[in-house]
């Protein structure tokens, strides 16, 4: 049952032992409207100040670290409230390996670190980037696509901002809720496609918070400069609108026109917070409109259209010169036509009209989509999609190619691109076909999560006798050759591109994201790979280096910025290349770094519980 608190409309004393007992409950300290009555919040709220904030538990979560030594616990004030032991950074991170070890699934792992994140968010960064590779799968793809899915069974505090309908018109209010002065980024999620998984609703909110997660890992954007968000506009998903621990709005969801709206009132507010802030959008089922209207208004990009994009081309890249064939031979199936499809594919016909110096009708016509209904083209009878008439066929002779099968044999493909969240897509048949095309087939199943990619890494591998150049969308562990080699996939995970397009758009405090800079995010990703990784075979650098690469995109970023006149830090001005990366690197969040101020809570516990409950003698 709900705590029954009864709290003074005015108190200037100090308070009582009386008091503590009587407000330091469990349920008050993580936060006293977490799961109150209507009544008890109306009490809570009458009795606030008119211009009280409540602190942000972020800020919060850093003070209790047992790392700390003694003198500065007592400068902080918190000797003993954290075991008498001072441990060092390793025995920390061996008690969270342990504690992931006792979880059984993904989704106990994930939340386990979430609550760490929360917690400790040093302790969960100095966790992340110094184990990426194994931690980075648990708390982003593929284990959140579950979260996502289960979100409104396993929230237990909030992470982010929910910005529901019913708040149109008072949405610059509300997203003053939000306690942090400074944001330089936020994620922004309506939750309508989600991964491979479909409409979410607000459990879409676990992407915004995992691609942050990576932001600050990967290219060391401070966590409380970073800000997930949710837009709920309804659901049609009938699962989630049965259950009843659904969290969010219980209403089918709203059409565009009612969604343009809504961010346009959204877009302005964050803006007029944040002036310089970086909006990122993420997993929306129809991602163009908002990309097209705000792209010359605001700070923003679309990682699934921009980002995805830059992150296969750089393998592309990578991939197209160790075949040996020229870019205007290559020739190219995607499975797949929706947004992130075609954003590949308009990244990659840039890099072919560059590199090999073809026009833009000469490169289209190397690209092939198949969509549900086969090879996507001018005369099939049906309406397309307005993002797929730049890639539709004029040149099938009325011929229709109904399946995959029937479109590789007619276009005999070098690459094949798989975005198509259908899993086994890329059968045996398929892959076997790919490697009697070309000697070095290029197979890209870039599909999320796991269940849903088009093929494996081994299947690839064992059907083109072990000659494929290979990037997946999702982890696949690595593969044992005839002659006892090990072979490590390559992953065209946007995490290689997003977080440096991220970082390099703030070093720059450019104006816009423009294609340049996205493009140029690719160029610098392809060319980040040492001679050792390049002679083992990979097409993306080693993810334990993902800072000094994100280091280099960001780089690139704002070489970019500063050719497009977009770029408006007087710092960086004349600052050459080696120079600029360490001026980067110097900007990243260092986890490892110990607070060397009291904090505003001071003094003490008690100012610190108050602080939390946010009670009228709370020192704000």
């Amino acid at each position: 049952m709900p705590l029954g608190l009864t709290i003074p409309a005015a108190l200037s004393r100090s308070p009582s032992t009386q008091d503590l007992h009587k407000y330091s409950s469990a349920d008050a300290i993580d936060g006293i409207t977490r799961n109150p009555s209507h009544e008890h919040q109306k009490k809570v709220t009458a009795s606030l100040p008119q211009n009280t904030v409540p602190k942000n538990p972020i800020t919060m979560s850093t003070r209790f670290d047992t790392s700390y030594e003694p003198e500065l616990r007592e400068h902080l004030h918190i000797s003993g409230l954290v075991p008498p032991v001072v441990e060092t950074y390793d025995i920390q991170i061996k008690r969270c390996l342990k504690a992931l070890e006792a979880k059984k699934s993904g989704l106990d792992k994930y939340v386990y670190l979430s609550h760490l994140r929360n917690s400790n968010f040093n302790l969960f960064y100095r966790l992340l980037i110094g184990h990426m590779k194994d931690i980075t799968p648990l708390v982003y793809t593929p284990v959140v696509g579950e979260a996502c899915e289960k979100w409104s069974h396993i929230f237990s505090e909030p992470e982010g901002l929910y910005l529901p309908w019913k708040e149109r018109g008072n949405l610059a209010e509300t997203i003053k809720n939000w306690p942090e002065k400074e944001v330089d980024i936020c994620v922004v999620t309506d939750g309508s496609r989600i991964l491979g998984l479909g409409d979410l609703g607000v459990g879409g909110i676990g992407i915004s918070i995992g691609k942050l997660a990576l932001y600050t890992a990967c290219a060391g954007i401070h966590p409380t400069k970073t800000l997930p968000i949710v837009i709920d506009l309804g659901t049609d998903n009938e699962r989630l609108l049965n259950d009843e621990l659904y969290l969010g709005t219980r209403m089918k969801r709203l059409g565009e026109k009612d969604m343009m709206k809504f961010l346009d009132e959204m877009m302005a507010a964050l803006k007029a917070r944040w002036p310089s802030i970086i909006i990122q959008f993420e997993d929306f089922k129809n991602p163009f409109p908002s990309l097209a209207k705000y792209q010359n208004m605001y700070t923003c990009f679309n990682d699934d259209i921009q980002g995805t994009g830059a992150v296969v081309l750089a393998g592309v890249i990578n991939a197209v010169r160790n075949t040996g064939i020229a870019p205007k031979d290559q020739r190219l199936v995607f499975l797949g036509a929706g947004s992130a499809g075609v954003g590949v594919a308009r990244q990659i016909m840039e890099m072919f009209k560059k590199e090999g110096n073809l026009s833009e009708d000469e490169a289209r016509k190397l690209f092939y989509l198949v969509d549900s209904k086969g090879l996507v083209t001018n005369d099939r009878g049906d309406k397309l999609q307005e993002h797929k008439l730049i890639f539709s066929r004029s040149d099938n002779n009325g011929q229709q190619y109904k399946s995959l099968e029937d479109v590789l044999d007619y276009v005999k493909p070098t690459i094949l691109m798989g975005l198509s969240t259908i899993g086994g897509a890329f059968h045996e048949g398929i892959i076997r076909k790919m490697a009697s095309y070309s000697e070095r087939p290029i197979i890209f199943p870039l599909s999320n999560p796991v269940s849903k990619s088009e093929c494996t890494f081994e299947e690839a591998m064992k059907f083109t006798d072990e000659k494929v150049l290979f990037a997946s969308g999702s982890p696949f562990p690595t593969y044992e050759a005839k002659d006892g080699k090990l072979h490590e996939p390559g992953q065209g995970n946007n995490m290689y591109v997003f977080p440096g397009i991220g970082m390099g758009t703030i070093i720059s405090q450019a104006s816009l994201i423009n294609q340049d800079m996205i493009y140029a995010s690719a160029e610098y990703l392809a060319s980040s790979l040492t001679q050792e990784e390049r002679d083992d075979g990979l097409i993306y650098p080693r993810i334990n280096r993902i800072r000094d690469v994100s280091a280099r995109v960001a780089l690139g970023v704002v070489r970019a910025a500063e050719r497009n006149h977009l770029a408006r830090n007087p710092e960086i001005v004349g600052m050459d290349d080696d120079t600029l990366v360490e001026y980067i690197k110097g900007k990243m969040y260092d986890p490892t770094a110990v607070p060397t101020e009291v904090e505003e809570t001071d003094p003490g516990m008690w100012n610190w519980l108050t602080s939390k409950l946010s009670l009228p003698w709370s020192k704000l």
